[in-house]
Parts: C-alpha cells; sequence; structure tokens
C-alpha cells in the first residue's frame, strides 16, 4: 500500500505536493469515490482518477543523461527544437528532467517519472553539489573568485556560498577554465555569476551532480541509475 499523493506524483501527473492540493480540491478518485484525506492509501488494484483522467501506474524509472549543447531541459517545446525526452524513444514511461540545464549548457541531468523523487532533490533546503566547467573571456583574480565563494548579489538575491578553483588559463586568447560549485538551482545561475563579475561565460558544462559523473558517456547517451545510486540520492535530500 503506498500514499495516494506518491501513487500520483510516480505516474508522472505532477509532484507530489501538487498532487496534495488536488486530493485536497476534490479532484481526485479511487475507485469512483471523490477522496480529500491526503493519508489514504491504496494498492495497485484501485482505480485512480486526476480530473476525470485514469492514471498509468508506471514502475518508477531514473536515468543519468549526458545532455549536448543545443537541446532543451524539457519534454516538449513550442518552437519545435530538440528536447532531452528526444533521446529516449524506446522508454515507454512519461519522464521529465529534474531541474534544468540551459540551451547552450552540455552536461549531467538526471530524468525519471518519479514526480516525488525530482520534487525531493529541487527542494532548495537540500544541499546536493553541482559542479560546473565553465570557460570564461577574461582571467578572474583569487580575490574576483573568492567573491564567488562568499556569494555575489544578483537580481534575484545573494548566491550562497560556492567553491571556485581556477583549472586553466590561456593569456593570449585570454580566456580561462574554472570549476564552480554550487548548490542553488536558480535559472541561467552560473553564467549570471560571472556576468555579474564581467566575465561573461563562453561554454558551460555541468560535470557533476552530488556524487555522479559523466564517465562513459557521451553528449546524448544516457544510462540508468542503479538502486544503490537513488538510494544515496534519496540519503543526501533527508539529511
Amino acid at each position: 500500500m503506498e500514499r495516494l499523493q506518491k501513487v500520483i506524483a510516480q505516474a508522472g501527473v505532477t509532484s507530489r505536493r501538487k498532487a496534495e492540493k488536488l486530493i485536497e480540491e476534490g479532484q481526485v478518485k479511487v475507485n469512483g469515490q471523490v477522496i480529500r484525506e491526503l493519508g489514504t492509501k491504496v494498492s495497485p488494484s484501485d482505480e485512480i482518477e486526476v480530473n476525470g483522467v485514469p492514471i498509468d501506474k508506471e514502475e518508477p524509472i531514473y536515468f543519468l543523461m549526458y545532455k549536448p549543447s543545443g537541446v532543451i531541459s524539457s519534454v516538449k517545446d513550442e518552437k519545435g527544437r530538440k528536447v532531452v525526452t528526444d533521446y529516449f524513444p524506446e522508454v515507454e514511461q512519461r519522464i521529465f528532467p529534474i531541474g534544468r540545464l540551459d540551451y547552450d549548457t552540455s552536461g549531467l541531468l538526471l530524468l525519471t517519472n518519479d514526480g516525488d523523487f525530482a520534487n525531493i532533490l529541487m527542494h532548495p533546503k537540500y544541499n546536493v553539489d553541482k559542479r560546473y566547467i565553465a570557460k570564461v573571456k577574461g582571467i578572474p583574480s583569487k580575490l574576483e573568485l573568492r567573491t564567488l565563494e562568499k556569494g555575489i548579489q544578483l537580481e534575484d538575491g545573494k548566491t550562497a556560498p560556492a567553491k571556485a578553483k581556477l583549472k586553466s588559463l590561456d593569456k593570449k586568447k585570454q580566456t580561462a577554465i574554472i570549476e564552480l560549485i554550487i548548490h542553488e538551482g536558480r535559472n541561467r545561475q552560473v553564467r549570471r555569476m560571472f556576468e555579474a563579475l564581467g566575465y561573461p561565460v563562453q561554454k558551460l558544462k555541468r560535470e557533476g551532480y552530488a556524487f555522479l559523473d559523466l564517465h562513459g558517456l557521451n553528449p546524448g547517451e544516457s544510462r540508468t541509475l542503479t538502486p544503490h545510486e537513488i538510494k544515496q540520492l534519496r540519503n543526501l535530500a533527508v539529511t
């Protein structure tokens, strides 16, 4: 037996939090009866409807993808551009990306049909490290890198403390390769942090997410997460 809101989230209909709201609003039925109690538990044999539409009780599935640059982190795009789910034509479950990477950013992206799992990982109170490698125009000083580490003021508030490291530089071309580790997930955050210091990002790649990396994958390729990795990620989000 599972809680009703968790089953709805795992079916990929919506997040667990939004599922709870739908239940409270009387938009969910179990075996033809409207359910408003959040603690309600259901079995695999129960028929569940959300807004009159039966849900498919999908088995949860989890992927790690190497997202190429020039691809949208979404399940569809109004402009007809390529989206990350286009790389999973054989997957029948309704998967979606956990968070997002910008169109011009490549690197590690997680996808799932487990809305509860996604909601946990994206919650801002959990410090899940995300490691980026940025090629920037200009060469930041050690003092400027410390500014990034202490937090920098953006239009939507000051960023949380980060870790910044100069990996290499090219004095002739006046460019630098910087490793930046953050645990927030604001829109275009890494690019905006460097731009605030006057160093526009020319190329950006997310190389790590928590303990996960892109080892063995080329752009556009993916693999399923192991049960141990899924458990580790869940543990990170509750500690």
